[in-house]
């Protein structure tokens, strides 16, 4: 069973910058593919980004492209999301997430096999 833990998360000023860590533990060996969803308020859990460990490939839903960068280290089992110029409308609990059972970049949850804790990260005007 692999296990995932965020951290990084915050307070920030709009047009400020914070950096997201997801550790990936137990089993990692089986991921093909992590990335960050993020759930805002009175809204529904919605695709960030994603990298896929084969092939290499990368994907960022419109809202952030430009702004947030995702990447890894695959020795330390670690995936990062560098968000900056950040916007109030970013508010929201940020997701790392890992697919296990097929290969391939997602973007909708339920594709998505394990999933982490959840950091909050808020963005005032």
């Amino acid at each position: 069973q692999v296990q995932l833990v965020e951290s990084g998360g915050g307070l920030v000023q709009a047009g400020g910058s914070l950096r997201l860590s997801c550790a990936a533990l137990r089993r990692t060996p089986s991921i093909t593919t992590m990335g960050w969803f993020r759930h805002a308020p009175g809204k529904e859990r919605v695709f960030v980004a994603a990298n896929s460990r084969i092939g290499l490939s990368t994907l960022y839903a419109d809202s952030v492209k430009g702004r947030f960068t995702i990447s890894g280290d695959s020795a330390k089992n670690i995936l990062y999301l560098q968000m900056n110029y950040l916007k109030p409308d970013d508010t929201a609990v940020y997701y790392c997430a890992a697919r296990a059972k097929i290969a391939g970049i997602s973007t909708i949850t339920s594709d998505y096999d394990y999933w982490g804790q959840g950091t909050q990260v808020t963005v005032s005007s």
